[in-house]
């Protein structure tokens, strides 16, 4: 007697199988790009609330603190610098390659995160003892529509 031996697949088989692979590859490249770009704006947007936030609390702190406000000295003058004495130290604070820097003493600090750039700080000295302030975030991580930017102002007053 003779024995049917079977040792393969059929053409048809193998068609099917790559066919199958192929949607489920397909498939599984769109869901791995969207969770990236989802990544992508949830690190954008993270980074630019992150800094606005610490740089709005880390003024509104260190104006709140002062003794008084050297530059802009004048009411009504505008200045990319905010020159403040904080008991007896000269605080400056300005932009740098983008990047806001506290000077004083201690040495030089840069005060927003790697991720995010600054831009249009401006000081101006409105009152006794009042300094508006306004700055531009924007986001370094590249998205699908952009980057993220966020423009802040507020006004500080010595107390």
């Amino acid at each position: 007697m003779m024995k049917k031996v079977s040792g393969g697949y059929t053409l048809i088989e193998l068609l099917l199988f790559m066919g199958l692979m192929s949607f489920m590859l397909v498939f599984m490249t769109d869901i791995l790009t969207t969770i990236l770009d989802t990544r992508r704006e949830s690190e954008s947007t993270s980074a630019v609330e992150q800094d606005g936030n610490y740089l709005l609390n880390r003024f509104s702190y260190d104006i709140a603190q002062a003794s008084s406000i050297n530059t802009p000295a004048a009411a009504g003058a505008s200045s990319p610098t905010l020159d403040i004495t904080i008991n007896s130290i000269s605080n400056v604070y300005g932009l740098s390659n983008n990047n806001v820097e506290l000077t004083n003493n201690s040495g030089t600090d840069v005060l927003n995160g790697f991720n995010t750039t600054v831009s249009g700080l401006n000081f101006t000295h409105i009152a006794l003892n009042t300094v508006q302030l306004v700055f531009t975030i924007t986001s370094k991580t590249l998205r699908a529509n952009g980057p993220e930017v966020r423009n802040y102002q507020t006004t500080i007053g010595i107390r």
